[in-house]
């Protein structure tokens, strides 16, 4: 674990171009962040457990970017010439200490830009994942606060009843938040849209279903 957290406190992020093609430009990933953030790659995965669950996880209270808010499963950064397939695995490694099975992309175009959250906006090119893990997590606290394992149709009705209005929640502090306020992060709110959409997502969620591997709530 030690090395793992030497490479994430070096973290650094590349910056593409609409077509998510490296422009050339690399940056450390907390100074890539503020009012102006590039356009920069990225990638976002949904995890789900053999027993047909789903994994939120919350951001750790002491995150720079969104801290506290709940989220789905993991998402992070590809390091230059690091392709995101590994750049997922070893990211659910270093937060959650998970391996990876059966990874999919099923979203490969998604890209999203956040309102400002304490003077930072999120601009990424973010293609979406979803794969299957066996073992249990074991937090890595710098990173995740909490976590739950849900069925996919309790996800999906917290998140259509989560209220939206961000720039509120843009100007209060974690510990001031109320119960009328957003919980879910911005972009598992925006990528739930993209899911819906998927064909290779309905069929990964259809596969499992009659494999009695995702259940759905009545």
């Amino acid at each position: 674990m030690q090395g793992l957290l030497s490479i994430e406190m070096a973290e650094q992020v590349y910056y593409v171009d609409e077509n998510d093609q490296p422009t050339g430009d690399v940056r450390e990933k907390l100074a890539a962040h503020g009012l102006d953030t590039k356009l920069h790659a990225a990638f976002s995965c949904y995890i789900f457990n053999d027993k047909g669950q789903f994994l939120v996880t919350q951001r750790a209270h002491s995150k720079k970017v969104w801290p506290s808010v709940w989220t789905n499963s993991v998402c992070g950064h590809p390091a230059p010439a690091e392709n995101r397939e590994d750049a997922v695995r070893r990211r659910a490694k270093y937060e959650l200490g998970m391996e990876l099975q059966d990874l999919q992309l099923v979203v490969p175009d998604y890209r999203y830009k956040t309102p400002p959250y304490n003077g930072i906006i999120e601009n990424e090119y973010c293609p979406v994942f979803v794969a299957i893990v066996k073992t249990e997590s074991q937090l890595n606290p710098d990173e995740v606060e909490d976590y739950k394992w849900v069925d996919w149709q309790w996800y999906v009705n917290n998140l259509s009843n989560d209220p939206k209005d961000y720039s509120v929640f843009a100007e209060k502090a974690p510990k001031e938040l109320d119960e009328t306020m957003p919980h879910w992060s911005w972009w598992c709110k925006d990528q739930l849209q993209y899911l819906q959409q998927s064909k290779s997502f309905e069929d990964f969620i259809s596969n499992k279903q009659q494999k009695g591997v995702v259940r759905s709530e009545k």
